[in-house]
């Protein structure tokens, strides 16, 4: 599971390639929420991302359903 140390709002995420599920576990109260049909690109995204934070609240969150 890739950690983000230098993430203020991203602790961890975890991505399944078969479900396309995306678990992102964030600092804040160390929440984690659950994102559907992911694709993996979005995913590698993620991990190329100079900002974690940004890269969910701008690509993930208003995109993919939260469960």
């Amino acid at each position: 599971m890739p950690t983000f140390p230098n993430s203020k709002a991203i602790a961890s995420a975890d991505y399944d390639p078969t479900t396309r599920r995306l678990v992102i576990q964030f600092r804040d109260g160390w929440k984690h929420y659950t994102y559907y049909n992911v694709p993996a690109s979005v995913y590698q995204g993620l991990l190329q991302a100079p900002s974690a934070g940004r890269y969910v609240d701008t690509q993930i969150k208003p995109y993919y359903s939260v469960g």
